[in-house]
């Protein structure tokens, strides 16, 4: 699983980011966004710099703004975040996704897998919508966005976040490669041929974790624009071996065996030990709601 060709996404919601990293690499094959990107996009970082606030309707008018010209860069998938707060329903995500899904037709809706995220992604990846599940942090997500999106008419992502379990002192490549072989085993009891879903990771923080991410199986990594530079310059080293070097210091996070079951919700997806669910949770929508007016 280690052998197939990796897809490269830019991390950012900037436009002109998007431009340099095409003329940086040749072409990128997709890019991510978050609200804490799109708080940085140089349009609504102008109004945060005078410290005033807009409407909510101004603030996804400039997101809408941004992707349309992202997309005219890349012609890969551009995922694309519904706000989300820990009390935010299923119904109000839905809303919003069918609402990014007309901005373009390779829009990429990113639902937190929560709950009420998990609900929303279901319904909207078996009506042919585009999904990708974010802020994903241990197995037991990523095991009920396997289940609640095998019957999805759309593309599926999830993203397992690599550098916030650095901050934790744990290796969080150790994710993606437990992810990965949960992946298998579940293809494997169903017979399937081919994961539907890609494996995306997600905050990446140097080019040792890109490598990393590549070399445990992921389908796709993304990063800033900064880590890709580094990545340029260091070319000759782009593929990494299957036995790159995990960071010093860091406790492993050890893989556990997970059933393959018919109901996502019997997953504990709700009760992460480490709080970094509702951390990176709290934070997008804190990000989100600082430069909106109340």
């Amino acid at each position: 699983m280690n052998t197939h060709t990796c897809k490269i996404f830019l991390d950012s919601c900037n436009p002109q980011e998007t431009a340099e990293a095409v003329k940086l690499l040749g072409h990128i094959d997709g890019q991510t966004t978050n609200p804490t990107l799109l708080v940085k996009n140089p349009e609504v970082a102008s109004y945060v710099a005078r410290g005033k606030k807009i409407s909510e309707k101004m603030l996804m008018s400039l997101y809408e703004k941004a992707i349309r010209e992202i997309v005219t860069y890349t012609n890969g998938p551009v995922s694309v975040e519904v706000y989300a707060d820990a009390h935010t329903s299923s119904t109000s995500m839905l809303a919003q996704a069918h609402t990014m899904q007309s901005w373009h037709n390779s829009v990429y809706i990113k639902f937190p897998t929560i709950p009420e995220g998990l609900k929303a992604a279901k319904e909207f990846g078996n009506s042919g919508g585009n999904v990708n599940m974010t802020l994903v942090f241990d197995q037991q997500q990523a095991a009920a966005v396997y289940v609640a999106t095998q019957n999805a008419r759309g593309g599926v992502l999830v993203s397992p976040f690599v550098g916030r379990w650095e901050n934790k002192g744990f290796n969080g490549l150790d994710l993606i490669s437990n992810i990965r072989s949960m992946y298998n085993a579940f293809d494997m009891s169903r017979d399937s041929v081919e994961c539907h879903v890609q494996i995306l990771a997600a905050s990446l923080r140097s080019t040792e974790h890109l490598h990393g991410a590549i070399a445990r199986g992921a389908d796709i990594i993304t990063a800033p624009l900064q880590i890709l530079r580094q990545w340029k310059e260091s070319a000759s080293e782009r593929f990494a071996s299957k036995h790159t070097p995990s960071p010093a210091n860091l406790k492993p996070i050890p893989y556990i065996s997970i059933q393959l079951v018919d109901d996502y919700a019997q997953y504990p997806i709700d009760q992460h030990p480490d709080g970094l669910l509702a951390q990176g949770l709290s934070t997008f929508a804190s990000d989100w709601n600082a430069v909106v007016e109340a």
